[in-house]
């Protein structure tokens, strides 16, 4: 007996392979547009544009960060100890406002234990200046951990008198985002420890 109406089981097939049809194709449009997006993402990474001063954009290939993390960790512990102990009574806020900015508690601790035995008290009461004339770092990578030991070379000038010192420092390096201006090598010194401090005498090289 004939009947204008379709067979269920042929419209449920029917309905089945449509399902499936959406199903598939949507999930090759996804894998699709993932794939765009990551390309998209990794070409923004490898290519970056500067304006330099005549207006002209002028394109930059990024290499490898992990490849200069070296580099930057020396230009990192530099920058803080030039900072942190480079010192006179117009400058040191200014100073450890922005070496604070690089280290966690540990070089905070630092400074407040400088602060409760008065050494900027005396910084400012007799017009003392600290000058950093060299700094010596050593770095050993080990994964993402790195440790450090920092020799710094200090002179103390109290008017016409000039002492030299050695100060030997040490501590970690954690990766941390990048922080325009504040923290432009995205590190963060941790464990930081003033090792040893002694004054050099008149015979012995300061860079030795």
């Amino acid at each position: 007996m004939k009947t204008p109406f379709k067979n269920i089981v042929q419209v449920l097939r029917l309905n089945r392979w449509v399902v499936l049809s959406v199903v598939i194709v949507s999930g090759l449009v996804c894998s699709v547009s993932i794939m765009v997006v990551a390309k998209i993402h990794q070409n923004g990474l490898d290519h970056a544009f500067v304006v330099n001063g005549e207006g002209e954009v002028i394109p930059l290939q990024w290499v490898d960060q992990r490849q200069h993390l070296e580099v930057e960790a020396m230009a990192h512990l530099e920058r803080f100890h030039r900072w942190f102990y480079g010192l006179d009574a117009g400058s040191f806020e200014t100073h450890m406002e922005k070496a604070l900015w690089l280290g966690n508690n540990s070089v905070a601790e630092v400074y407040q234990q400088k602060k409760a035995d008065g050494f900027y008290n005396r910084l400012l009461q007799y017009s003392l200046v600290q000058k950093v004339e060299h700094i010596e770092s050593k770095i050993k990578m080990e994964g993402a951990n790195m440790t450090f030991q920092t020799r710094i070379v200090l002179q103390i000038h109290r008017g016409a008198v000039t002492d030299t010192y050695e100060l030997v420092t040490s501590g970690h390096l954690l990766q941390v985002e990048r922080n325009f201006p504040h923290n432009p090598h995205g590190l963060l010194i941790t464990d930081f420890f003033e090792n040893s401090l002694r004054k050099l005498e008149a015979y012995e090289s300061p860079k030795e």
